[in-house]
């Protein structure tokens, strides 16, 4: 049973975690890979202790400096998709570290994660998190997201949770072959919609998927 040593009266998890569980397998999350990944990693220690009640709510949540925690389903589906066709990547670059929640399950996932945050505290913070779990299979790193992290290209497979206009062309070009690349993508009515593009031999397969709510792909780092 996980609690939360924050809180005096200790915060049980494990029966929410499970309702939440439940929940996204009813919403039509199958992948067997992703629902225990979210079933071992305690949402609650993510978010401010203020939140800590609504941590497996399906619902995004602040974390501050203008961003948030994704909605648990959103996490799911992206990760569903990332890792269909390669359920156990080597390498996965990960564009927007946030709160450290989906680096934690990228980790239990793959073998090594790559995450880039361009808001520094927010990166420190996450750092602090997953070492605390004993997490150790990532390496973080503080600059713009749009560039990715081209010194350990070629990746086995990118997830960007921040939209953009189009699928920047250098993340592109860190993703190997085979490997699929999962973002949101801003239309011209401003809808969002997640976006998974394979890697072939002879060049990059779209398919679009269901809409979505996300910050924008900012340049620099904050």
């Amino acid at each position: 049973m996980i609690r939360d040593s924050r809180n005096g009266a200790g915060l049980t998890s494990q029966r929410m975690c499970k309702c939440l569980v439940r929940e996204l397998q009813d919403a039509g999350i199958r992948a067997p890979d992703v629902l225990e990944a979210i079933r071992a990693v305690p949402r609650h220690l993510f978010v401010d202790e203020a939140l800590a009640s609504r941590a497996y709510e399906n619902t995004a949540l602040p974390i501050g400096y203008g961003q948030t925690i994704s909605q648990p389903f959103t996490v799911a589906r992206m990760l569903e998709c990332l890792l269909r066709d390669n359920p156990k990547p080597g390498k996965v670059l990960e564009i927007g570290t946030g709160c450290g929640y989906q680096t934690a399950l990228l980790a239990h996932l793959a073998r090594h994660v790559f995450t880039v945050e361009r808001i520094d505290a927010l990166l420190r913070r996450a750092r602090e998190r997953l070492r605390r779990l004993e997490i150790s299979n990532f390496s973080g790193k503080y600059g713009d997201g749009a560039r990715g992290w081209r010194l350990n290209a070629p990746y086995d497979a990118i997830i960007v949770s921040a939209a953009a206009s189009q699928v920047p062309e250098t993340l592109l070009s860190q993703l190997g072959e085979g490997g699929c690349l999962v973002m949101p993508v801003t239309e011209e009515n401003n809808r969002q919609r997640l976006v998974a593009m394979t890697r072939g031999a002879s060049g990059y397969q779209q398919e679009t998927l269901e809409c979505v709510l996300f910050v924008p792909l900012l340049p620099g780092a904050a």
